[in-house]
């Protein structure tokens, strides 16, 4: 199975619409998809996708199951967002998650118990199967580094770096090289970088020199595209529905943009050799369901 978090230090890189977009490229091709999402702000991959309207009720959220403090299933957190992705919605209490986790460690280490903050969603993932349920995990921690970032890497161990091809976004992808080798040394793991991912590109001469420095496979250049981005959070959904349902004529360009996030889901698959059961010509929206 493939498993990924999305990230880069840099912020307002398009992280989330990445890991959004690719979401749903993984399951119009056929394969079960879970979003996990665990940025505790307001403009987040939840509100993408028009399923955060109980973030602030009293309910049971991944948070709790984290600190071993279910009110529910696991199943129950899951919901269907478009085109058959399944998401656990964000939370409120998500910016509180930090402080629940230490003290669930320091209750545990009072009576003797082992309880590790940076692998809490690996072991609720584990106790849940499931890495046996979904051909594809996506994780959307945020851009700061902390308990959120930690547990989506854990859980994931390959990274997906959207960068914005400027000096300010080369440099965090040079400190997340940093990162990497700081998280394996931390936690005792191996954390591939699967792909980076430029954005909002424009064919600038400076933009092709950075691209050409970037020391992580680039399979595809995503072109700066405001006015479908844009929309895509206006009318909360993907690009490919805003695309099919928004847009009054289809723009060649447009389409282009969908076609590379397929064919940057088929090579994030091949990495893990998972092979899609029906992947669409790459960029039609008649494979949409």
């Amino acid at each position: 199975m493939l498993a990924y978090s999305t990230y880069s230090e840099a912020g307002g890189v398009g992280k989330t619409t990445t890991a959004a977009n690719l979401a749903v490229a993984h399951a119009r091709a056929g394969l079960d998809t879970l979003l996990i999402p665990l940025d505790q702000q307001e403009g987040n991959l939840s509100r993408l996708f028009g399923v955060d309207e109980g973030r602030s009720d009293d309910v049971d959220t991944l948070a709790h199951h984290m600190i071993r403090r279910a009110k529910g299933d696991f199943a129950d957190l899951i919901v269907e967002a478009e085109h058959g992705v399944d998401i656990i919605p964000e939370h409120n209490v998500y910016g509180d998650l930090g402080d629940w986790l230490q003290r669930e460690k320091e209750q545990a280490e009072a009576i003797g118990e082992a309880f590790s903050t940076n692998a809490a969603l690996l072991r609720v993932l584990k106790e849940n199967d499931v890495r046996d349920q979904y051909d594809v995990i996506v994780c959307d921690p945020p851009a700061t580094e902390g308990p959120h970032l930690h547990n989506a890497i854990n859980a994931t161990r390959s990274l997906v770096i959207p960068v914005e091809p400027s000096a300010k976004g080369a440099a965090a992808v040079d400190g997340l090289e940093q990162l990497v080798e700081g998280l394996q040394s931390t936690l005792d793991i191996s954390v591939g970088v699967l792909a980076a991912v430029p954005t909002r590109y424009e064919d600038t001469n400076d933009q092709k020199a950075i691209i050409e420095d970037i020391n992580y496979a680039a399979p595809e250049i995503i072109r700066k595209r405001a006015s479908l981005m844009e929309g895509c959070w206006r009318q909360q959904c993907s690009a490919y529905t805003y695309i099919r349902e928004y847009r009054d004529r289809r723009r060649d360009y447009e389409l282009d943009t969908l076609a590379k996030y397929d064919r940057l889901a088929r090579f994030l698959e091949e990495q893990a050799d998972v092979e899609a059961p029906d992947p669409p010509e790459p960029g039609t929206l008649e494979a949409i369901a």
